[in-house]
């Protein structure tokens, strides 16, 4: 079981995932960081050997810091004002649920971290200075620092300015999307059921478990409950899957024989419920994003069918990275617990389903829905044909009710001939 897999990691290791993405993280970090460096040129000075040749740069430190605080805090509040747009502009132009995307995105915090520490080494260098806390050891190894910190400021910035050419625009949200769907697609294809056993009928006389929160299920600590199973000598069948809306009445698992509350208090907390779907153990939410994104293409406000067809070639790599995954599936490493697979069929109906309907009266994005069905079924047609097969037929039916030139209609029919094939 690898470490890096996100699917079965442990609930203290993702609640630190989580923690590690938000943005004031990394700024609170390369701030004490760039605080902490001040002071220490003013410490470690004394323990340095002089170097009388930086007498003349070290002297000109002060303008240095003075310079870099002014330019830092205006880059900072500039940078600040182009995340928030890339933000409104994605979640009005694309989907409110991507914007969780951008926000983790690691150049944007590091950015942001690299400015505002910058700004606040400035300020304090400023002031120890002003103080003369610095000696003239301590003002040389300042400037070094400075020239150090200058450097990273131009390297962050010359990356920043290649970034703000795609950051929050259609095309780069949906290869974020693609991504994050990617991952648990290919998570759960290697390793079916996040490690959990084949699901068989509940016992009779096992106890249900429930949660007290409701929302949605976003991550299943399966070592925590293995470990549990382990303990209490029992067997648990957990009902849901991640992306699951949880509620006070519904069962979550079952354990069998039957224990006290302490154990199911103990099984309960092994899931975790908030008001938000999360990507790292929901394929299903990152293809309904995708999907998302397509529909509001296709309104009739937008009315963009060339990002609809970028996003059925997204979603087609994604199923292709799922079947291809399943063709090297691992074996269940928790014996004690047992779980539903994902169905295809539902990924099929939260990707397919809302584009076909969206875009029943565009030929052209009917002939690439055409196309990906076609090339999943006969990529894999154990996995994938009878589903494929179902939802090329219903858009096909969509489209000869909606279109409405005979050319297009008959251009279709050829297209879908496919779908009556042996």
């Amino acid at each position: 079981m690898s470490d890096g897999n996100i699917s079965i990691i442990g609930r203290t290791t993702w609640l630190l995932r989580q923690f590690k993405k938000q943005i004031w993280v990394r700024a609170t970090m390369f701030s004490l960081a760039a605080v902490g460096t001040a002071l220490l040129a003013a410490v470690a000075g004394p323990y340095i050997p002089y170097d009388i040749n930086l007498t003349l740069a070290a002297g000109s430190v002060d303008n240095i810091l003075n310079i870099l605080a002014a330019s830092m805090l205006a880059v900072t509040t500039f940078s600040l004002s182009i995340m928030v747009s890339a933000y409104s502009a994605a979640a009005s132009n694309v989907t409110p649920r991507s914007t969780k995307l951008l926000l983790g995105d690691s150049v944007a915090q590091n950015t942001l971290a690299t400015f505002v520490g910058s700004f606040l080494f400035s300020i304090v260098g400023i002031i120890g200075v002003a103080a003369g806390v610095y000696g003239d050891q301590g003002r040389v190894i300042l400037f070094v620092a400075t020239l150090a910190v200058l450097f990273i400021i131009t390297a962050t910035l010359l990356r920043w300015i290649e970034q703000l050419g795609k950051f929050g625009r259609v095309g780069d949200t949906i290869k974020r999307v693609e991504k994050a769907a990617r991952g648990p697609a290919e998570q759960w294809g290697g390793l079916p059921r996040l490690g959990a056993r084949t699901w068989t009928p509940v016992p009779e006389g096992a106890a249900p478990v429930v949660c007290r929160v409701t929302g949605y299920l976003q991550h299943i600590d399966m070592s925590a409950l293995n470990d549990i199973a382990t303990d209490y000598d029992v067997t648990i069948h957990i009902a849901v899957l991640p992306g699951s809306f949880i509620h006070g009445v519904r069962k979550v698992a079952h354990v069998f024989p039957a224990q006290g509350s302490e154990c199911r208090e103990a099984i309960a907390a092994c899931f975790t419920v908030d008001t938000d779907r999360e990507y790292d153990q929901d394929p299903r939410f990152g293809l309904i994003v995708l999907s998302e994104i397509a529909s509001r293409a296709l309104s009739p406000a937008v009315n963009d069918p060339g990002t609809a067809i970028e996003v059925i070639g997204a979603g087609l790599r994604v199923f292709q990275a799922y079947s291809d995954a399943r063709a090297d599936q691992e074996l269940p490493c928790f014996e004690r617990l047992y779980a539903r697979d994902l169905e295809t069929s539902d990924l099929f109906d939260d990707f397919f389903n809302p584009i076909a309907r969206d875009g029943a009266a565009l030929i052209e994005v009917q002939l690439r829905l055409q196309f990906a069905l076609e090339a999943l079924a006969k990529g894999n047609p154990a996995l994938y044909s009878a589903c494929a097969r179902y939802h090329a037929k219903l858009a096909f039916d969509r489209a000869a009710d909606a279109l409405a030139s005979a050319h297009d209609r008959s251009h279709l029919t050829h297209r879908a001939d496919w779908i009556e094939a042996a």
